[in-house]
């Protein structure tokens, strides 16, 4: 599973290298930068989510096994509540889930930072730079090159 995620992580990146290279070629259609550009998006947020899952408290293998997540690279706000109010919303048994990692990795991506998972760990923090770099950079190609159409 590590290899297939990292070899997706280096084919986003390849992926966005040919794209910042063929760009001020004006080759391509603006229809199949807009495509490309997507997908990349796209695929950039579903990898990241999948290293997110895979890497935090030791992978959700390590997170089943444990009563509750109460520690990990990220700062949920479900860990922040107290055990009775966690009770009472009937969560209290709450791990995270991929969809919660999916979450993080889109706001990442749209907002290029957390918006309510703070970030505890420096190699999530180094991940998240980088899925940010990703992001931004797809974004800013798709804009500069909307600009020189018009």
């Amino acid at each position: 599973g590590y290899a297939a995620v990292a070899v997706m992580t280096l084919a986003i990146i390849g992926s966005l290298s040919l794209l910042v290279a063929r760009l001020p070629l004006h080759q391509e259609a603006p229809a199949d930068l807009l495509r490309a550009a997507t997908a990349i998006w796209v695929g950039n947020i579903l990898v990241f989510a999948a290293w997110y899952w895979r890497l935090d408290a030791g992978g959700p293998h390590q997170r089943d096994l444990r009563e509750s997540h109460t520690d990990g690279a990220f700062l949920f706000p479900q860990m922040t509540l107290s055990p009775e109010i966690r009770k009472e919303m009937e969560e209290d048994d709450w791990k995270p889930g991929f969809m919660d990692y999916l979450f993080l990795a889109f706001n990442t991506s749209t907002a290029f930072s957390p918006t309510d998972v703070p970030v505890l760990s420096r190699w999530a923090k180094a991940l998240m730079m980088v899925q940010s770099i990703i992001s931004l950079t797809t974004i800013a190609l798709l804009a500069a090159r909307a600009v020189n159409i018009l």
